[in-house]
């Protein structure tokens, strides 16, 4: 016997390109009591993994068309996302719209795909994404009845959040989803303008071709964190990067030890390391108040960062050191032994030199890799 006073069960939406961790994510959604709703490549990933899903098309009565151009633009999609309660009821009830209670959708890897150095003009076209960021904008506008996730680094957060929460979000955990659904496709459409606005018709061919400086550059900055203040102690400052920092810059350091960076350090920290990489050789550069005190070159780190050091003694106390060779033990002796030093900083940090400058817990010690890029830079 079907009790027909039961709520029905809470659709949750789902169309992803990046599949990652996609099956056991709607697995967990439907034993908490989701009901799935999927497009094309994802329903068929769902239901090849058992899970039972309804394809959209079903769902909203029109077939996928213009070889999937057009699939999710449908009232009965976006009106379940954006139907808000209390206020849209009667209308959504009138339409036959149900409401979809969890939106999960990432877009077409259109950066992914225009950064393949083989890339047609007509791939990077076939890969901007229309549905989806509909959908993202939809869900998030209306987070006070939808959560909305975008990418599968969220699935154990919020899976955990959902089982705190007896299947439901919280107000706070919907609205931070949401911000970051808007940022990512920000991020999204700032990566199709600056890619279209770097191609114009070539004069000989009449084809398309990229040109180095685009009509339009668009930038979008993460912030590794707020400062204690800013150049001066009543100036306020915070320190972003950018979306995908070049390998090798400030922004993907490593921190091992010390506080917190300030303002001052990450100025006199960026000059000094950019000075040490313009050198082939083994260099050494000491900062302080943006103003070098002293750049040196020799055999090794020891003889650079001593060369260095002799220019300017007064003036490297409380300075900035730069190496752009690994920082070994004897090197590490050196300046514990000769100065008060604020930072510093080198492609790889030797453990001996690790443990040395651990026994002043003071002194900041970043590490920079010049090939693997690391986005976490420790707070």
């Amino acid at each position: 016997m079907t009790n027909t006073n039961e709520a029905p069960a809470a659709l949750a939406l789902i169309s992803v390109s990046d599949k990652t961790g996609i099956v056991p994510f709607a697995n967990t959604l439907a034993a908490l009591g989701f009901r799935l709703l999927s497009t094309g490549g994802t329903a068929r990933a769902l239901a090849d993994a058992g899970l039972d899903v309804t394809e959209v098309s079903e769902y909203t009565g029109s077939p996928e068309i213009m070889g999937g151009r057009v699939k999710t633009l449908h009232p009965k999609i976006h009106g379940g996302l954006l139907g808000r309660q209390g206020e849209d009821d009667r209308v959504m009830a009138e339409q036959g719209i149900p409401r979809i209670e969890m939106a999960v959708i990432n877009l077409y890897p259109f950066e992914a795909v225009t950064r393949e150095p083989g890339c047609s003009f007509d791939d990077a076209i076939e890969n901007i994404d229309i549905g989806g960021p509909a959908m993202v904008r939809s869900a998030a506008k209306n987070f006070e009845s939808v959560a909305i996730v975008t990418s599968p680094d969220q699935y154990d957060d919020v899976l955990s959040a959902l089982v705190a929460g007896d299947g439901k979000l919280d107000r706070k955990t919907r609205f931070e989803l949401a911000v970051t659904a808007f940022n990512r496709v920000a991020q999204y459409d700032d990566a199709i303008s600056n890619y279209l606005s770097s191609i114009v018709e070539d004069e000989a061919s009449g084809q398309p071709r990229r040109i180095d400086f685009p009509r339009q550059a668009n930038s979008c900055h993460i912030k590794i964190t707020d400062l204690r203040y800013g150049e001066n102690p009543h100036q306020q400052a915070a320190w972003y990067r950018d979306l995908e920092p070049p390998v090798g810059s400030l922004a993907t350091a490593r921190q091992h030890q010390g506080k917190a960076l300030s303002y001052n350090n990450i100025a006199d920290a960026d000059a000094a390391w950019e000075c040490v990489r313009q050198f082939d050789g083994t260099a050494c550069a000491i900062i302080k108040h943006a103003n070098p005190c002293g750049v040196a070159v020799a055999a090794s780190p020891a003889q650079a960062y001593e060369r260095a050091f002799e220019t300017d003694k007064t003036s490297a106390f409380g300075g900035i050191i730069a190496l752009n060779r690994p920082l070994d033990a004897a090197t590490a002796a050196a300046v514990m032994e000769r100065q008060f030093v604020e930072l510093v900083i080198a492609p790889a940090i030797e453990s001996g030199a690790l443990e040395l400058l651990a026994t002043k817990k003071s002194i900041r010690v970043l590490e920079i890799s010049e090939t693997i890029q690391q986005k976490e830079v420790r707070r």
